[in-house]
């Protein structure tokens, strides 16, 4: 393998420039971020914590293992949609009693933990991972159910995240709940395969006392309608009674330990990058073309890339790595469109990573495939849909990076959501539309052209990350310079090669 090396220079105008710009992009994610953590502010925490009671990421810190990381999920869903942000729920990949499993925790400060259409949704992408992966789903509930206000789009929402929890149960994948409180509707406490209750703290029903009054005229308390006594003695949901939270987290920890096999791997040799990951705060400017080669140098173990055809296709490189011990193929854009060269490339090299049988690792930057006569003539749309077939049936995991632009249907071909990868980040910087901004413009343009009225002119969607984000089209905003580190824990949970999901899509 070649060792990588670098020509960012962090004393010239370029590297500070683009810097600044990342760095500004980073502070708009962080606040965001900010707003999803507070949960429902300050008054409704107080009032949490002033009744003995954990916050979700109180739990889940109490519940993972020490010294290990929680990398959290779609913590942006909701971002920009007039929904809280972060969706009244956390989610994330943790190490519970040595096994990786997928964590969901209820936010009870964001209006008593209801359910909206972003909470089903970041709920669905959990499970899916989970699925997929094989991964033990834990989940730490405190719900009201449904928000009355979501209508059909939440019936339906919710309807299928039923389906997922009994299609999980089907597959053999385990489930583990806790309810630290009141939860409503037909939930997983009922489908896990271990739950745990804590006494006189948590309630599991179909309705409460109020609608159960206004459907049936009967009055009845909290305790005697789906008290944790009630479903320890007389229905069975709950296996176990917990005697505070920090019991709960106790005793699903024993679960995992229980039902959950052991992960053991061979210690691997792992040799850092060369060049320092602080860089790759200058390495991209917006969505504009860059030469991924100086993230590989920052991200690949020792800074090693045995790159494949890099004569042929050159807007596209390929190439072979690893990252924390766990080797992988990449594909990375290089240049702004992908022409029939980088489109037959493509394809041959997620052939080869098959056969190979390792993870593919996208990193997206690009405006979309090659546009004109000669593109057409030299079969652009044959070889493009090739690659989608290609792609769409590859039986190797992939992990997506989005690092700039992800326009049109490459930029959903090389890692999209539509192609289903197991993992999809984004870049502060990372852009998606139907088409790049000028296309867009020119669009406009043409449309005012032949209708005077200006009727036709598309309206220009949000495609930042932010937005993405938000609506749950990826799995989150991160840092550039923790690139090197999601991958390795994503890579870390992939189980054998060849495992499937049935699950749809968030």
């Amino acid at each position: 393998m070649a060792i990588l090396e670098t020509s960012l220079d962090p004393r010239t105008p370029s590297y500070l420039d683009n810097r600044g710009l990342m760095t500004a992009a980073l502070g708009e994610v962080e606040t965001a971020f900010a707003r999803a953590v507070e949960g429902g502010g300050e008054k409704h925490v107080t009032r949490h914590h002033a009744r003995g009671k954990l916050l979700p990421r109180e739990r889940i810190e109490l519940l993972v293992d020490r010294d290990s990381a929680f990398l959290e999920l779609s913590t942006l869903a909701g971002y920009g949609t007039g929904r809280p942000v972060g969706a009244g729920v956390v989610t994330g990949l943790a190490v519970v009693a040595g096994r990786p499993c997928v964590l969901t925790a209820s936010d009870p400060t964001v209006h008593g933990g209801s359910l909206n259409a972003y909470t089903l949704r970041k709920l669905a992408r959990a499970a899916e991972i989970a699925l997929a992966n094989r991964l033990p789903l834990v989940s730490l509930v405190e719900s009201d159910g449904p928000d009355p206000a979501g209508g059909g789009e939440l019936l339906l929402a919710g309807g299928a995240s039923l389906r997922d929890q009994a299609l999980l149960r089907a597959a053999g994948v385990p489930a583990i709940c806790a309810v630290f409180g009141v939860v409503s509707g037909v939930t997983l406490p009922a489908i896990a395969d271990q739950t745990i209750l804590v006494r006189g703290q948590a309630r599991v029903h179909l309705a409460g006392p109020h609608l159960v009054r206004a459907a049936t005229g009967e009055s009845v308390d909290d305790e005697a309608l789906g008290g944790s006594t009630l479903h320890a003695t007389r229905t069975g949901m709950a296996h176990q009674l917990a005697e505070d939270e920090r019991d709960a987290l106790r005793l699903v920890r024993l679960a995992v330990d229980r039902l959950c096999p052991e992960v053991t791997e061979s210690p691997r040799q792992v040799v850092a990058p060369r060049h320092e990951p602080e860089d790759l705060l200058a390495v991209a400017r917006g969505d504009d073309a860059f030469d991924p080669r100086e993230i590989l140098a920052r991200v690949l173990d020792a800074s090693q890339f045995d790159e494949v055809a890099p004569l042929f296709g050159e807007r596209l490189r390929t190439g072979f790595g690893s990252v924390h011990g766990h080797r992988i193929g990449v594909i990375a854009s290089a240049g702004p469109l992908l022409g029939v060269d980088e489109a037959t490339k493509a394809a041959r090299f997620v052939q080869l990573a098959a056969a190979a049988r390792v993870p593919l690792v996208f990193l997206p930057n690009t405006r979309g495939f090659g546009l004109g006569v000669a593109q057409e003539g030299g079969g652009i749309s044959v070889h493009a849909a090739a690659l989608v077939q290609t792609i769409a049936t590859c039986p190797v995991p992939m992990i997506t990076i989005a690092v700039g632009g992800a326009h049109g249907s490459a930029g959903q071909v090389l890692g999209g959501r539509s192609m289903r990868p197991r993992f999809l980040f984004s870049w502060p910087n990372a852009r998606a539309a139907v088409l790049p901004p000028d296309q867009l413009e020119a669009v406009a343009v043409h449309r005012t052209a032949v209708d005077e009225t200006g009727a036709g002119t598309p309206d220009i969607p949000p495609a930042s990350a932010l937005h993405e984000s938000g609506l749950l089209h990826d799995d989150g905003v991160i840092d550039p310079r923790d690139t090197r580190t999601v991958l390795g824990i994503c890579l870390s949970v992939l189980p054998s090669i060849g495992a499937t999901s049935t699950l749809g899509g968030a």
